[in-house]
């Protein structure tokens, strides 16, 4: 069976995954979501992937849902494991060892909005909306304002979901949603920018630094700084950190071994 997603090789370090089925505006199916998980997979375990690039095809990023197949389903059984598919792709963006960013033209909403505030950097095209309607056909959007809770404040995150209205990309930036906005022939060009430079550090140091920020989110003042004085700590044993202080004081560029 043909896949809606696609993997997009960029260049040696940097790669791109594809939601790809315009007729549903790239809707997060119980499909679409099972081939994202593996593609996400997929790069994540890919020793030369350093960055992952995450965009929809045709007029806009994601619409979220299939809701023909969601009412289709009938049974919460199944309603419980499309949702439950839908948590493992956002996680596995937050857990992966790999930064991914989002690059969003026309709509992201509501899985689709959430698929946006799960990757660790985000940008759009100026006229780019983003949006969780759920309230609009009577279903809340519980599961997409777990993601995007975690990225904007509550009083504009409550407007959001009570009133299902989208947002501009100019407010999206200004309530940390996403990082920026660019006019649509520059969104390539800007994304790429970021991407190579994130791709020029060591493999090694983002990865465990990826992981330290998500996990000190959730903790305590005291118990965060003592996790990432450990991580610090192991970082800092690894040659990586070695060669880059050497680098530094040097005033050469580093050489990493992503070890």
């Amino acid at each position: 069976m043909i896949s809606n997603i696609k993997i997009k090789k960029i260049d040696r370090e940097i790669s791109s995954i594809i939601i790809d089925e315009k007729k549903t505006y790239n809707s997060l199916s119980f499909k679409n979501l099972n081939d994202l998980l593996k593609a996400l997979k997929k790069l994540d375990n890919d020793k030369k992937v350093k960055v992952v690039i995450l965009e929809g095809a045709g007029k806009g990023f994601s619409a979220g849902h299939n809701l023909k197949e969601v009412q289709g389903l009938k049974k919460r059984d199944k309603y419980q494991k499309l949702f439950s598919l839908c948590s493992k792709v956002m996680i596995q963006i937050v857990e992966g060892r790999k930064p991914v960013i989002a690059k969003v033209h026309g709509a992201a909403f509501a899985a689709g909005c959430q698929l946006v505030a799960s990757c660790d950097l985000a940008y759009s095209t100026s006229d780019a909306l983003f949006a969780t309607p759920g309230v609009n056909i009577g279903l809340f959007c519980s599961t997409p304002m777990v993601a995007v809770s975690r990225k904007i404040n509550r009083k504009p995150m409550m407007k959001m979901l009570l009133t299902g209205e989208p947002i501009k990309a100019t407010y999206a930036k200004e309530v940390n949603l996403i990082n920026d906005c660019f006019p649509k022939s520059k969104l390539n060009s800007e994304v790429l920018k970021i991407a190579k430079k994130i791709a020029s550090k060591s493999n090694l140091t983002i990865k465990i630094g990826k992981q330290a920020f998500y996990k000190q989110l959730e903790m305590p003042l005291r118990k965060a700084y003592a996790y990432t004085s450990k991580m610090m700590t192991l970082n800092m044993m690894a040659m990586d950190a070695k060669e880059g202080i050497s680098a530094f004081l040097e005033k050469r560029k580093p050489k990493w071994k992503n070890k």
